[in-house]
């Protein structure tokens, strides 16, 4: 009797110790479980994310990357726990502006133009920083028509957590909003003195730590930049004040662009000094046709009007046929909301709030 009595207490102790651990590896991942159950798809290769876990900015911009492959090796190693992730090609045409609604709300609107990418609305709260909304290709890290996120909840998409450091546009609770566009050139500067980013995460450092334009400029003002997969690119800026500017990195140096009108916008190429230099005529156009639209309304886009614009000057690629507009969002900067569709189906267009 005491020896079953013993080996009943035995394997009490050992049921006990399993029920611990159990609950010890529910507690560390419950915020990787978290932002994996979050992970909804709202239609083939369109998502949204809630990221909970705590994807190491603050540690990435005291260590730098200098190129793709110490970028991706850092993400691998302080996100993806050791799964390898691989920066990939993006080679993005977009248009963009900062105007006003019919309330006088500060609005951003922006699409973006790529040959096919499913994309992901990530919603983040960093414990040192503001929170975000912000809109991810998901093609810059490995995913493509073939290959989407996993239905449902799985650990396959766990590649997912990198979503934070590709940001190509974004919203923060302090009402900062940017948007990064292709340019045909920019000007490499490298300060021994600086830790090295790349330009998305030059907008998660924007939309993490920035309070208004001038926090911003000062913020990227302090790291260099290159640019991944040599996709060369200036940003434009925006907070609810209602100040803008675009930053290109050009003549040497890190320039930033004034409007001198009530409203602000960026296509696809240089804007210093007016100098207008491009690939195509084309991005021009793109922003005649939008300061046209803002004139027409005295500057107060409803967003019927922000919705007609940016997908009548989202780009279809004559040379392969294909419509390009992969999406378009509107951020108001007053009420930090917003809406956002695929494509030019603004009738898909879901709304979404961030908390101030």
């Amino acid at each position: 009797m005491k020896a079953l009595k013993r080996i009943r207490n035995i394997i009490l102790v050992m049921l006990l110790l399993c029920a611990i651990a159990a609950a010890a590896l529910l507690i560390y991942y419950r915020n990787d479980l978290k932002t994996l159950r979050s992970i909804k798809e709202v239609e083939k290769g369109v998502y949204t994310m809630t990221c909970d876990i705590d994807y190491k900015f603050d540690e990435f911009l005291k260590a730098g990357a200098k190129n793709d492959d110490e970028l991706g090796k850092f993400i691998s190693q302080n996100v993806l726990d050791g799964s390898s992730v691989k920066i990939m090609d993006l080679n993005m045409g977009c248009t963009c502006f900062v105007s006003r609604n019919e309330d006088g709300d500060v609005i951003f609107g922006r699409n973006f133009d790529f040959l096919y990418t499913p994309f992901v609305q990530v919603f983040t709260h960093p414990e040192n920083g503001y929170a975000s909304v912000s809109t991810v290709p998901l093609s810059s890290f490995g995913y493509s028509k073939d290959k989407l996120p996993a239905p449902g909840f799985s650990k396959d998409n766990r590649l997912m957590y990198a979503a934070p450091y590709m940001s190509c546009d974004g919203l923060n609770e302090k009402g900062v909003s940017a948007a990064l566009l292709t340019v045909p050139v920019v000007s490499d500067i490298t300060d021994p003195g600086k830790v090295t980013i790349n330009q998305t995460a030059a907008i998660r450092l924007i939309l993490d730590k920035a309070a208004n334009v001038g926090e911003a400029v000062e913020l990227l003002g302090k790291y260099n930049i290159y640019f991944s997969q040599n996709l060369k690119s200036h940003i434009l800026i925006a907070d609810s004040s209602g100040d803008s500017v675009i930053v290109e990195y050009y003549d040497g140096g890190m320039q930033i662009i004034k409007s001198g009108k009530d409203y602000q916008i960026a296509a696809n190429h240089i804007a210093y000094q007016d100098l207008n230099i491009f690939e195509s005529p084309e991005s021009l156009e793109r922003q005649e046709a939008v300061e046209k639209a803002i004139t027409e309304h005295d500057g107060k886009m409803d967003m019927k009007a922000c919705e007609d614009i940016l997908n009548t000057v989202g780009i279809y690629n004559k040379q392969y046929k294909v419509d390009t507009l992969q999406w378009s969002v509107v951020y108001d900067l007053t009420d930090r909301s917003g809406r956002i569709w695929p494509h030019r189906t603004s009738e898909s267009a879901w709304d979404f709030t961030l908390d101030k």
